[in-house]
């Protein structure tokens, strides 16, 4: 019984191996054809260069955001196209200190503050299935050192599922308190959707 049982197995896994290596193909086939099928694709939409990211957009005169000069990011030369940018951005930071805000202005700073409140309610949500986890896992142990254990890791996550209940509460404030901002601003409401 035993040798049938072990001579099934046996022929399994040779069956399972043979198949295997009937449908691999090698790298240089899957190269080849990934070429092929490149070729034969049209060529379609744009590449984009750092030349690009610095420059204005075209029709409305406004930059975008140039990427932060950092150790992982290459710096663009500067040349006679990023002059126009600069100058873009300078007259944003007089919009912005004169009060002029747009309704890009406004949805950003909605968009950003609803991130938070979004990315602080997944975080309440983790933790509560962390501290269900553990007290369901203190309650079923019996060894008192890792009753401790659990005990403690259960209440370092509600000190946190605590502090992310009043982050969340504040980032709700932050919403309003931007709303009312907007109100008195006379921002139609419009705008913060």
């Amino acid at each position: 019984m035993r040798v049938k049982g072990l001579s099934a197995l046996v022929a399994g896994l040779l069956l399972t191996a043979s198949a295997a290596s009937f449908r691999a193909q090698s790298l240089g086939d899957v190269a080849k054809k990934e070429e092929e099928r490149r070729k034969q694709q049209p060529a379609t939409g744009k590449t984009y260069t750092n030349k690009d990211l610095g420059a204005p957009l075209p029709g409305t005169g406004v930059a975008t955001p140039a990427p932060p000069s950092g150790g992982d990011a290459v710096d663009a030369p500067k040349s006679k196209e990023s002059a126009p940018a600069a100058e873009a951005g300078k007259t944003d930071d007089k919009d912005k200190s004169t009060g002029a805000k747009d309704q890009a202005y406004w949805q950003g700073r909605r968009k950003g503050l609803q991130d938070a409140l979004d990315r602080d309610n997944t975080l309440l949500d983790a933790m509560q299935s962390r501290i269900n986890a553990l007290t369901t896992d203190f309650v079923n142990r019996d060894d008192p050192a890792q009753r401790t254990k659990i005990g403690q890791d259960r209440d370092k996550a509600t000190a946190e599922l605590d502090r992310l209940k009043k982050q969340v509460l504040q980032d709700r404030k932050a919403i309003t308190d931007l709303e009312d901002e907007a109100r008195r601003a006379g921002v139609p409401p419009g705008w913060l959707r």
